[in-house]
């Protein structure tokens, strides 16, 4: 049932809800964030839409709020095969991480990326 009201869920419902997991991450959610988006920026190496990605979720996360004034979200300039590698590790944290303030921030992050996704593959 989860499952379902997630796919049901609005892009601004998403962002919302990145806004809120943003604000709630603790001072160690944030620096384990950070952590985990420059380990993102340097395996990404030259591919500039996915180190962009990580920079601009690196100061939502350092600033504590998800509604930075950006040009246009990095995830829009995403290949599907960059959107597919950012759901797998941002899973992956989510499923993994011990804390939960950044596991229910890779989950917003994932929900933004879902959105991206079916933009590209409408059913």
């Amino acid at each position: 049932m989860i499952a379902a009201e997630r796919t049901n869920m609005t892009t601004d419902e998403h962002s919302a809800y990145l806004a809120r997991a943003v604000a709630a991450l603790t001072p160690e959610g944030r620096e384990r964030a950070d952590e985990l988006l420059e380990q993102l920026a340097q395996a990404a190496g030259s591919d500039d839409s996915l180190v962009q990605f990580a920079k601009v979720r690196q100061a939502e996360a350092d600033l504590g709020r998800a509604d930075l004034s950006v040009p246009r979200e990095p995830g829009l300039r995403l290949t599907r095969r960059e959107l597919e590698a950012l759901r797998a590790g941002f899973t992956q944290i989510r499923d993994q991480e011990p804390l939960d303030d950044v596991g229910d921030w890779a989950n917003a992050v994932l929900a933004l990326l879902r959105d991206e996704v079916a933009r590209d593959d409408p059913r």
